[in-house]
């Protein structure tokens, strides 16, 4: 099959990001997660089906369907900037591996046309996806949300024990850029204790080098009220700029890594 062909379907892509991998970058949204992140800053992202969201007062198609081919002349378009800043493609989501063949076709792609490739992801699946994606990824920001597996489930929907695991696999199949990254949230998981752990754990995994915080925020929540969904995090803040730091100064004392706020 030829790999521009694959179809795939995805809710944004944005141009000139300088988040979710080096430089600046080209992040391309996929549709559907298999988690339910009480969180999420992007909610449209969870249902693999095309939705209608009110924005501004006015309804929004949230989903198209695309291939490989239409999204890579989208992302060749800054190719200047890419190779100014080391940047290039970053898929998110949702989950990119929820779409494993349209996943691989695009990174597949992006490396023939010599553009670095990045997935934030939760490592969700069964390791033979993620296995078949790795040698066409140069930056793997992988998501770590929590240790304990109950209280994963209860603000997520999913135990974590698969993600740690392909974590350990990840980290041991020579994946040279692997970037732990922790949503820090409010109740589920902001306390010293539990940011130490994690940061523990991602110091267990081989060739693991850095370590990012990214700090809760309720940018999302509008989104919420234009899918007619009640915001679960409506009763949290975001904390406070000296706590996050307090965490940070936690996780370098509980790891090697290269440890910062965002990323």
């Amino acid at each position: 099959m030829d790999y521009k062909k694959v179809t795939g379907r995805i809710f944004d892509i944005q141009r000139f990001s300088i988040h979710d991998g080096v430089g600046i970058r080209t992040i391309v949204f996929l549709k559907g997660c298999v988690l339910r992140c009480k969180w999420c800053c992007n909610p449209e992202s969870q249902e693999y089906k095309i939705e209608t969201m009110m924005v501004q007062g006015k309804p929004k198609i949230i989903g198209r369907d695309v291939t490989v081919e239409e999204v890579l002349k989208e992302v060749e378009k800054d190719r200047a900037y890419y190779n100014r800043s080391g940047g290039g493609l970053t898929l998110s989501g949702g989950e990119s591996l929820c779409q494993p063949e349209f996943t691989k076709a695009l990174l597949y792609g992006s490396k023939e046309i010599g553009i670095n490739t990045a997935m934030e992801s939760m490592g969700c699946a069964d390791y033979k996806v993620i296995e078949g994606i790795l040698p066409y990824l140069d930056n793997y920001l992988l998501d770590i949300k929590h240790m304990n597996p109950d209280k994963h489930k209860a603000f997520t929907g999913r135990s974590n024990e698969l993600m740690l695991e392909n974590a350990k696999k990840i980290a041991k199949s020579g994946m040279t850029n692997l970037v732990i990254r922790i949503p820090v949230i409010p109740t589920f998981n902001a306390t010293s204790e539990e940011i130490a752990d994690i940061a523990k754990f991602a110091n267990s995994l081989q060739g693991v080098k850095k370590l990012h915080l990214l700090p809760y925020h309720r940018l999302g929540q509008d989104k919420y009220e234009g899918l007619g969904r009640s915001y679960p995090m409506d009763h949290i803040v975001p904390m406070e700029q000296e706590y996050i730091e307090m965490l940070l100064d936690v996780a370098k004392k509980s790891c090697d890594l290269e440890c910062q706020i965002g990323g």
